[in-house]
């Protein structure tokens, strides 16, 4: 027994530092109240699309692995403090958004347990319990609100029974077992993704392309905005300090008699606003009538076309 033992810990540490080296993307995820059937049902899902490889084992026995890696990818160091509590490694060089997404659907419904933390809010909804009017002191010691109907217990209105964090004592889990409601989900919990030495939240993974560009923008302006502010020159503010410094030059050519051709152009038209105020009209006018002219020329078909009738002189 203990040499079958020893084998199997050889097996997983080869198999950990294999994976450390040929796979790009690690995802830490936890596995508290997952059964093996279960994990069973995610090492075959995640076969064939998205591929990845999922590897559990003792956290010290992981930690070792871990170093012996590092040696050749020092980065990999940076995974060791993920390796805490019951954990376990998906390994994968596919889309991490696509593999999260496959370990969601292998969640199955479970019973609250007494004791236990609730992880979700817990509803029970309003309406028939299907219970005998026998029972009502059980709601009462609740403090649920229920009236008889037809000879059978109903529930007035929805009850909150949970919020995240509460303890679940036994009155709640009878209550739960009485109308045969499985109010959480268990499976394997996305905990950290790392890739490249740096590990980030699983949340990453729903940001878009669109949101990213959008964020990018947003850094921008607030980094030119300090720039400015702080007289600092940086790429992001570079053509608002041009803009400005084109406004100063323009300035002191038109508090002095030094010029530019555009400068003199903006001092032409201060000089004289009627004639340019003229001739934007006069501008505006002529495109009209340029495609009048050219339009012309096919008014005139249409009207031969009206006198000929659609008739040659032969017919």
């Amino acid at each position: 027994m203990s040499r079958d033992y020893s084998d199997r810990k050889k097996a997983y540490y080869a198999q950990l530092i294999t994976y450390l080296k040929d796979y790009k993307t690690i995802i830490i995820v936890g596995a508290n109240n997952v059964g093996s059937n279960q994990m069973q049902r995610v090492r075959i899902l995640l076969r064939n699309s998205p591929k990845a490889m999922v590897l559990m084992g003792k956290n010290t026995l992981a930690r070792s692995a871990i170093r012996e890696a590092a040696k050749e990818n020092p980065k990999l160091e940076k995974l060791l403090p993920l390796v805490v509590e019951n954990m376990g490694f998906v390994f994968t060089n596919d889309d991490p958004k696509a593999v999260r997404d496959a370990i969601a659907t292998c969640k199955v419904p479970a019973a609250a347990r007494a004791g236990t933390f609730a992880p979700t809010n817990v509803f029970v909804p309003a309406g028939p319990t299907g219970m005998d009017p026998s029972q009502t002191s059980f709601f009462q010691a609740l403090n649920i609100g229920t009236k008889i109907v037809k000879g059978a217990i109903e529930i007035i209105s929805e009850v909150h029974l949970l919020k995240p964090g509460d303890k679940i004592g036994n009155s709640e889990v009878a209550l739960l077992a009485k109308l045969n409601i499985r109010p959480f989900q268990f499976g394997l919990g996305l905990l950290k993704v790392f890739e490249d030495g740096s590990a980030y939240d699983p949340a990453v993974l729903d940001l878009t392309e669109e949101a990213l560009v959008g964020k990018f923008f947003n850094a921008s302006n607030k980094v030119a905005a300090i720039s400015l502010a702080t007289s600092y020159p940086t790429l992001p503010a570079m053509p608002h300090i041009v803009a400005q410094g084109w406004l100063k030059v323009l300035s002191l050519c038109l508090a002095t008699e030094y010029t530019f051709p555009r400068a003199q152009k903006v001092k032409d038209m201060l000089a004289n606003p009627g004639l340019f105020a003229a001739a934007a009209p006069a501008a505006a006018a002529a495109a009209p009538a340029a495609g009048a002219k050219k339009e012309e020329p096919k008014k005139e078909e249409e009207e031969e076309d009206a006198l000929d009738g659609g008739f040659s002189m032969f017919d």
